[in-house]
């Protein structure tokens, strides 16, 4: 339907973003170009500026914030910009100057200022605009390739040039932001540079990647939209993972076919109109340098003698009698993104609903796919955070507060520190908090955002007490019980989700040891969208779905035992259909 994605046959600029809904494959797809290129001579720079980063499964080497070079692919570098070292780094860089001139205690109130989640990202946005501003980096590399995060934090981080730019050139009482900013006001002329590289045609390339899926689709164009609004305008679509049409022999293969030819016959007129590119499915996971290098180029056939280490196999039924009969009152499904957490929350919601119980299904992801997967019932409400509409709330309720007590004058100085961006994220903070406190009346089922805007969430909850009293607000009750309340394994829940693949499942393993440092519990685990469990005859579907049991005996033995298997099912999961996974 559309030619093959060859990275030698497209004019690529300099700067080459990849984005779009998490697991459509954009790392994949982002590693395979940048070893393509520099087998072809080109000089790569390939940078991951994704929270949740897998780089460093995919070349089976550990990575960090400086380069490292691919033994196997001499002209390539690969950077994993791990944002919370680099706000270490920025810390030491702010305090540096005044460490053993200012009094430890004066140094002490600054290494306080500093330590909030809002620090992480302006750190991780100060590295970003370095690598695209700086000219040695310009002069040495044909290319630079940045692997960005999934969709909504991509969106937040390109804004962010033009956002911290606007900022502090308005500031008129010196950059404060909660004290996070002290740091950038000597740093406009880059930010000015960034806004100016990263809108200019002839210089940045954004990459869109999709599955021919509806969801990641409806993501793509979003995406497209939003990035014109801040005047990316040069755009490429690639489709990852079109399933090729011999592989088509059986009910199940005939099914994930179809499917994919009605998403893409049903394309946006926005997205019909971009030049676009596929990818065919492939049989094996794309880890380890030969199978980056054939993805653009070739499927191969790989033989699995692995057995099952357990027969012992449950199904969602299971896991939700267990939530039951714990009385967990607060459940999350945490995962990589595009795993399928949204689907099988629906699927728990459902499932406690029908044992009597009230269920309130929330999402904090910024996509916000819940609408599209379950109707509201009797017994089950839903709700999203409106980012924007809890920030014009959260503005409105401080400037109230405090014209309370000071002058208009100094309100000038709140109205500051409010237009900065960390205050987005104290103002979802506290709608997320809101829904968590539900569960003194009802079991709060939430649907999460991909795993490292999750955790940047969850770690806020030990900074944000210190970053609202900064901006002159109150503290709400929710936000206090709710540390306490996710820490308390009696009442909360995580349900780990993944699909029987390498990324996802060390993306996964990963997630569960960072719960585990935070003192938050997990118990459960389900494997989504098994094709090994769906009795396929398609020979390529088969040689696919051998490679998964090396997935599931690894979650076997991560969970101890405690996981779930939901087989990759033909029709679509929403409403009723929700209901067959329960039974």
């Amino acid at each position: 339907m559309y030619n093959l994605f060859n990275p030698e046959g497209i004019k690529l600029t300099k700067y080459i973003f990849f984005t779009g809904k998490g697991g459509v494959g954009k790392t994949s797809t982002a590693c395979a170009t940048a070893v393509t290129l520099a087998e072809h001579g080109k000089n790569i720079l390939l940078i991951s500026t994704d929270p949740a980063s897998n780089l460093q499964d995919v070349f089976g080497v550990e990575l960090n914030n400086k380069g490292t070079a691919i033994k196997d692919v001499p002209n390539l570098i690969v950077v994993n910009l791990n944002p919370e070292e680099a706000a270490r780094e920025y810390r030491e860089a702010v305090l540096a100057p005044y460490k053993g001139k200012l009094p430890e205690s004066v140094i002490n109130n600054m290494e306080e200022q500093l330590s909030g989640s809002c620090t992480v990202e302006i750190a991780a946005f100060n590295e970003f605009s370095t690598f695209i501003t700086d000219k040695k980096i310009n002069k040495k590399y044909d290319h630079v390739i940045f692997d960005t995060a999934p969709t909504g934090h991509t969106l937040r981080m390109l804004q962010l040039p033009s956002a911290w730019s606007n900022f502090i050139s308005e500031s008129t009482h010196g950059a404060s932001c909660l004290g996070q900013l002290s740091g950038l006001e000597g740093k406009k002329e880059m930010y000015k540079n960034a806004v100016k590289i990263l809108s200019n045609s002839k210089t940045t390339t954004l990459i869109l990647v999709s599955r021919p899926e509806y969801s990641p689709l409806k993501e793509a164009e979003r995406a497209s939209l939003e990035l014109k609004g801040i005047g990316i305008n040069n755009q490429l679509l690639v489709i990852n993972g079109v399933m090729p049409t011999e592989a088509n022999v059986d009910e199940i293969s005939n099914s994930l076919y179809n499917r994919q030819q009605l998403a893409l016959k049903n394309i946006s007129e926005n997205l019909k109109g971009m030049t676009t590119y596929e990818i065919p499915l492939r049989s094996y996971n794309v880890t380890g340098i030969d199978n980056v290098r054939m993805m653009l180029k070739k499927d191969t056939v790989e033989q699995s003698s692995n057995r099952l280490d357990t027969k012992n196999l449950k199904g969602i039924k299971s896991l939700i009698d267990d939530l039951y009969s714990n009385k967990k009152k607060v459940i999350f499904t945490m995962g990589k993104g595009g795993v399928g957490k949204t689907t099988l929350a629906a699927a728990i919601a459902i499932g406690l609903s029908e044992k009597g119980l009230k269920v309130h299904l929330a999402t904090t992801d910024p996509a916000a796919h819940l609408k599209f997967v379950i109707s509201e019932s009797v017994n089950i409400k839903s709700s999203k955070i409106d980012e924007k509409e809890e920030l014009r709330k959260y503005k409105k309720e401080v400037l109230s507060k405090a014209r309370e007590t000071i002058s208009e004058e100094d309100i000038a100085y709140i109205e500051e520190d409010l237009r900065s961006p960390c205050t987005q994220e104290i103002a979802v903070f506290r709608a997320f908090a809101n829904i968590v406190d539900k569960a003194e009346n009802e079991v709060v089922v939430i649907d999460t955002a991909p795993t490292g805007h999750t955790l940047l969430l969850l770690d806020s909850t030990q900074n944000y007490n210190k970053e609202i009293q900064r901006s002159e607000g109150d503290i709400p009750k929710s936000v206090l019980k709710l540390l306490p309340r996710l820490r308390n394994k009696n009442e909360t829940e995580v349900v780990i989700i993944t699909l029987p693949e390498a990324t996802p499942v060390y993306e996964a393993e990963r997630l569960q040891k960072d719960l585990k440092r935070a003192g938050i519990n997990n118990k459960w685990w389900i494997i989504n969208s098994s094709l090994f469990f769906s009795n396929t005859k398609s020979d390529f579907l088969k040689t696919k779905a051998k490679s998964e049991i090396k997935w599931i005996n690894k979650v076997n033995e991560i969970s101890s035992g405690n996981f779930a298997v939901v087989a990759w099912n033909k029709e679509e999961l929403k409403d009723n259909n929700l209901k067959k996974l329960i039974k």
